[in-house]
């Protein structure tokens, strides 16, 4: 029955279906032979920076001091239009998430209700899917960016320099695996390092973070095989660590700390037999054979204590990391997912508003009575261009603003003449 739905399902699911896991092999082995790369292949055309680094109420407070300061009145009818925004989207929001945790509280692994009736495994996929195909819709307002399977690959397969703790992921334990990320910034990232030996470097001093890729929220679906479907959010996580969000990874110790650890126990080994084997074979008579024998068992037990040391020490650190990153899990995290999607809709209505009256005004023109902005795909464009410039000055971060979007939501709100874009 399991086999059969997930046959059915093959083309739906948004992660590794069979020929889904041939095709992300196949991009690794690609990124496995790639000498030291810096980024997913096309990285800047598959992700779009969306999100507004602004809440909303900075917003209106720059808003209101930009564009609707001249006197008190247009004052007073923009704050009461941010207000019936925000009234005409509680209830729109609220009605999304009631029905997206209707269908997730069956499936829901945190639950603390008595389950009606036990699910299989295959109904239980099938809910799933609903759930995350109800999420989609969320996380586009959100102004989440779906990471493509190069983006899954690269994180899989590249580790960065600074990184001690490296993760192995093997593909064949899951059912799906998808990321939504935004936020990317490229600068320090300052790890909560759960050792004092990681927290400082040579002499004691102060490790320096290095610039990287990372992303201000992760969102992770992802599904081991005959488990439940693990809904998680992160903050601060970077490009090459998305892999270490995933359940069921195991701790790997580094080519460089088993070189370097490797050295020291060979070296130590050879001090160790230069100085206690030579007076144990002179003064106690044991054979050259049977002293090498008990040497290497001495050292494969060291060697077997000196690994196990340094894979708990990376799993403290991981467990560390994921503690103080964690935002929300599960059913908490459906909560905060509508939250944000409801203040990007209420960002992008608010700014879409403010720049079509400010054009509306430098123009001298009265404000229409009819809205179509669908129809004209050069005022749109427009309009999308003096709201990007606005955010690259105020923010320094290029961000794509969704303006057919926000105009069309402009419209559903009846606000007569207000989502009418200026011609340029």
């Amino acid at each position: 029955m399991l086999s059969i739905t997930r046959l059915a399902l093959g083309t739906k699911i948004i992660g590794l279906s069979l020929r889904g896991k041939a095709s992300l092999a196949s991009t690794m082995v690609k990124y496995r032979k790639m000498r030291k790369p810096t980024e997913p292949h096309n990285w800047a055309v598959d992700y779009q920076e969306k999100y507004i680094p602004f809440s909303k109420n900075q917003l209106v407070e720059a808003l209101v001091k930009e564009f609707h300061s001249s006197n008190h009145e247009e004052r007073n009818s923009f704050l009461q239009f941010v207000s019936q925004v925000d009234s005409s989207l509680v209830h729109r929001y609220y009605s999304v998430l009631e029905k997206l945790q209707t269908h997730y509280t069956p499936i829901d692994p945190d639950r603390d209700t008595l389950q009606e009736f036990p699910l299989t495994d295959a109904e239980r996929l099938i809910k799933e899917q609903k759930v995350l195909a109800m999420m989609e819709p969320l996380l586009d307002q959100a102004n989440f960016n779906k990471l493509s399977e190069e983006a899954l690959a690269y994180a899989l397969i590249v580790n960065h320099p600074h990184d001690e703790v490296q993760v192995t992921v093997n593909l064949d334990q899951y059912e799906y695996i998808t990321f939504w990320a935004l936020g990317q910034r490229i600068g320090p990232l300052r790890v909560m390092a759960a050792t004092r030996a990681q927290r400082a470097g040579f002499f004691g001093t102060a490790r320096i973070p290095a610039d990287r890729h990372y992303f201000k929220r992760v969102i992770v679906a992802a599904r081991t095989k005959n488990s439940n479907l693990v809904l998680k959010c992160f903050k601060d996580i970077p490009l090459e660590g998305l892999e270490q969000l995933l359940p069921l990874v195991k701790v790997r110790t580094s080519i460089f700390h088993r070189a370097l650890l490797n050295t020291m126990l060979v070296v130590s080994g050879l001090a160790l037999f230069v100085n206690v084997g030579m007076v144990v074979l002179s003064d106690l008579k044991i054979g050259t054979t049977t002293l090498l024998f008990f040497f290497a068992a001495l050292m494969a037990f060291r060697a077997w204590k000196v690994f196990g040391q340094r894979r708990n020490i990376h799993s403290l650190e991981l467990v560390h990391m994921l503690y103080y990153r964690s935002t929300s899990n599960n059913s908490e995290l459906l909560d905060a997912l509508t939250l944000r999607a409801q203040e990007e809709h209420a960002k992008e209505v608010i700014l879409a508003h403010s720049f079509l009256l400010r054009g509306h005004q430098q123009q001298q023109q009265p404000l229409p009575k009819e809205a179509g902005v669908e129809k004209d795909s050069n005022s749109v464009e427009h309009l999308r261009k003096q709201v990007e410039a606005w955010l690259r000055l105020r923010s320094g971060l290029e961000i794509n603003f969704c303006a057919e979007r926000a105009c069309k939501h402009l419209k559903e709100l009846g606000v007569k003449g207000a989502a009418h874009p200026v011609i340029g």
